[in-house]
This record gives structure tokens, C-alpha cells and sequence, in this order.
């Protein structure tokens, strides 16, 4: 059996759940539509590392439209949708997730992957791509190229570029504008909230809302928020960012002062120790901390631990912390993604754009993989620009061309006042 998945008679209800995402990405039905013309993926075998949802499924169908053979695991242990991953499985995807991994178990499933010995990889986060390294190294000998979607995971690979350490080119589809403009930005700003909101049901309205990390996942988390009425706070460690902060009119202060009045907490900086028992000493009665960063090392959990005399499970994804001191703390979702773990990720809109990607560059790939450098890539320029204007054709949207005359002005340099 090439799969393993929590309940397959979960079928019928994730193939409902990808029909309802299908419905809501024309632009990777549009993809899907030329590969199963060209077969460009033939005979390629893809390895797969990415959250197993309903959006992830459209792109699997793509690329198997394509000619590849595809091995799917999760890149978290709390963000696959079961029912979906039975659906793939029934397909012929050789998917190995569940909700509720265990690290053990986590990593069974990516030694899966690996032993399946694919040409390209797909990773949401690197850890397809260091396990390939670290334990499979005549695997990852083999591989032409892959791909990367996470802020957390280009961060990985370009520290294993610049230690000469990386044995493969990596395109970094998180850096494609038409993937963090939309996909970090309105994407995690949204389901971040939403897992928020599912998770606790409490009102944002008037509460004083931290959101550490202004980067593109910041940004929008912050926007979603303060459209609901909360009071935005936000933490930076970047003067350029905090600077951009305040411009758009948020309150930017150190941490360990927005430690004290904060109501509910979000990290989204892709770093470790974020929020530590530093923090965690000053916050209020009540205080409720969660994590919008790929893995969960933001918010320290240990530490949590540490200063609690007990815990318990108040709600689906919300720990009660009983702390020493009498002070109650909440953590959502264990520390991990809250827009996954507790919600079902970004909304296919967004997911359509972030996935057109996936699927050109990996196309991409298989024509030019084997020229490029082992380092880590941008997105080529043509395939970002013909996503966005696939995005815009698909909402009906006509935009203006330059003149000849405007093209011709723009290349030279001798016309001036």
C-alpha cells in the first residue's frame, strides 16, 4: 500500500472539499487544462512536502495532468485535512499524512517521500529538503531542483547556499511577488484570524491585539486585525519595518512593554523564541498567545510549561496554562500555525496564485533545472507576470498596454525636461 492516511472512508467528503476548491482556482484549472495537452512532467517523479488541503489536492491533480508521479507527506503534524488525504490517496497520489503526527511519525512520512526518490522536490518549510541532506544524501544527489514556498523555509535554504552546504537549486516561489504580495499579506491575514476567532470565539473589538513581526505575514495579520476593531500593537526588531509600522499607523513598542497590555498575542517573524517566559511574567491575567510562523519555535512552549502547576484542554485548540502564580495563560493550537492547525489555511483565491507557481516552476524545472547554479532562485519574472495577468483575467479584470511611443521613451535615456 503507498499510502497512509487516517480514515479512507473519508472519500467522498474530501472530494467534495477539492471540488469546492476547484471551483474557486480558474487559474490552475487553466494550467491543468495545457498540461494534460503537453504532457511537460513526464516521466518525472515529484516529492512533495506541503500542508495536505483541499488547495493542495487542485495542485496535485495539476501536476499528475502533467505526466509526474507524485509522493505527498504534510509539513506540519496538525494541518492536514484527513478526508482530503483520503481523496488523494484514491487518486494514486502515494500521500502519508494525518492530523495529529507525532514527531516520530512526522518524520516516518517524510522518510516515505524520500525513499520515493524524486527528481523535483516541493517543500512548504525545508524539511523534505534537510532530511534529504542530512539522512539521504545519494537521493538528494539525484534531485535537478525544487521548490520552496515558506518564509521559514528560504531562510533555511539560503543559510545551506552560503555554507556550500546545499547540494541542489532551490526556486524560491515564496519570493515570487505574486505569492507573498497576496499569499502572506491577505492570506495568512485572514486565516489567521479566522483560526483565532474559530479557536477562541471571543470579540477583537476594542482589545489590544500584538502582532510581532511586521514582514509581509505581519502586515497582513495586522490589517485583518484592526479591521475587526482591535487595537494593533506591533513588535519589530527591523528599523525599516517598525518604521513602516508606525506609517501605516499601528503603535510600535518593545516587546516586553506590549507584554504587559496585550490581549492576544500572534507571531509571524520565522524566528525562534519570540515570546519566552521573559514576556510571559509581565502578561495579564487571561492573555492568549498564538503562532502564525511555519514551525512552532516562536512562542516557547517549555518555558510555558515550566512556570505552569497544571494545564488543560478548555476548548478544541486552546490550553488553559494554570501558571505559579495564579495567572492563567492561554496558547492556541500548541504553538503551531493557528491558520492551519485551527482553521483551514488561506483561502483558495489566494491559494490559486501562490499554486500556479508551484506548478509553472516546476515546469520550469524539468526544462532548465539542470542549468542552474546550487543556490537558491527567484522566480523567473515571466512566469510571476503571467500568473498576475491569469489572476486578472480570471476576475475579469482589463488593464492598459504601453504605446509604442511610451516604450521607446522608457528605454532612453536623452529625452528629459
Amino acid at each position: 500500500m503507498n499510502y497512509k492516511v487516517k480514515d479512507e472512508s473519508l472519500v467522498e467528503e474530501g472530494l467534495k472539499a477539492i471540488s469546492w476548491a476547484e471551483a474557486h482556482m480558474p487559474i490552475l484549472l487553466s494550467i491543468r487544462k495545457e498540461f494534460e495537452q503537453r504532457k511537460p512532467l513526464a516521466n518525472l517523479r515529484l516529492g512533495a512536502c506541503l500542508h495536505v488541503t483541499k488547495e493542495t489536492a487542485v495542485l496535485m491533480r495539476t501536476l499528475n495532468a502533467g505526466g509526474a508521479k507524485v509522493a505527498l507527506c504534510g509539513s506540519n503534524p496538525l494541518s492536514t485535512q484527513d478526508e482530503v488525504a483520503a481523496a488523494l490517496a484514491m487518486e494514486g497520489v502515494d500521500v502519508y499524512a494525518w492530523r495529529g503526527e507525532s514527531k516520530e511519525e512526522y518524520y516516518w512520512c517524510l522518510e516515505r517521500v524520500a525513499e520515493y526518490k524524486p527528481d523535483i522536490t516541493l517543500d512548504d518549510g525545508a524539511d523534505l529538503v534537510s532530511l534529504l541532506h542530512l539522512r539521504k544524501p545519494e537521493v538528494a544527489e539525484r534531485v535537478i531542483a525544487g521548490t520552496e514556498e515558506t518564509t521559514s523555509g528560504v531562510i533555511r535554504l539560503r543559510a545551506m547556499a552560503d555554507a556550500g552546504k546545499l547540494k541542489y537549486p532551490i526556486i524560491a516561489v515564496n519570493d515570487a511577488y505574486t505569492k507573498y504580495l497576496f499569499d502572506n499579506r491577505y492570506g495568512t491575514g485572514q486565516s489567521t484570524i479566522d483560526g483565532i476567532l474559530r479557536s477562541t470565539g471571543l470579540l477583537l473589538a476594542g482589545k489590544n491585539f500584538v502582532v510581532c513581526g511586521y514582514g509581509w505575514c505581519g502586515r497582513g495579520i495586522a490589517l485583518r486585525a484592526r479591521g475587526m476593531g482591535a487595537k494593533v500593537i506591533v513588535t519589530e526588531v527591523d528599523p525599516l519595518r517598525a518604521l513602516e509600522a508606525v506609517m501605516d499607523g499601528f503603535q510600535v513598542m518593545p516587546i516586553l512593554d506590549a507584554a504587559k497590555i496585550g490581549d492576544i498575542f500572534v507571531t509571524a517573524t520565522g524566528d525562534v523564541d519570540v515570546i519566552t517566559s521573559r514576556e510571559m511574567e509581565h502578561m495579564k491575567n487571561g492573555a492568549i498567545m498564538s503562532n502564525a510562523g511555519h514551525f512552532n519555535v516562536e512562542v516557547k512552549v517549555d518555558d510555558l510549561e515550566s512556570m505552569s502547576s497544571s494545564k488543560r484542554t478548555v476548548r478544541p485548540n486552546v490550553e488553559e496554562y494554570l501558571l505559579n502564580d495564579g495567572r492563567r495563560l492561554y496558547l492556541l493550537a500548541e504553538g503551531r500555525l493557528v491558520n492551519l492547525a485551527a482553521a483551514e489555511g488561506h483561502p483558495s483565491e489566494v491559494m490559486m496564485m501562490s499554486f500556479a507557481n508551484q506548478a509553472l516552476v516546476t515546469e520550469y524545472i524539468a526544462i532548465k533545472g539542470r542549468e542552474l547554479k546550487k543556490t537558491v532562485h527567484r522566480v523567473p519574472d515571466e512566469i510571476d507576470r503571467r500568473v498576475a495577468q491569469m489572476a486578472l483575467e480570471s476576475m475579469g479584470v482589463k488593464i492598459d498596454t504601453l504605446t509604442d511611443r511610451q516604450v521607446k521613451y522608457l528605454k532612453s535615456w536623452m529625452e528629459g525636461t
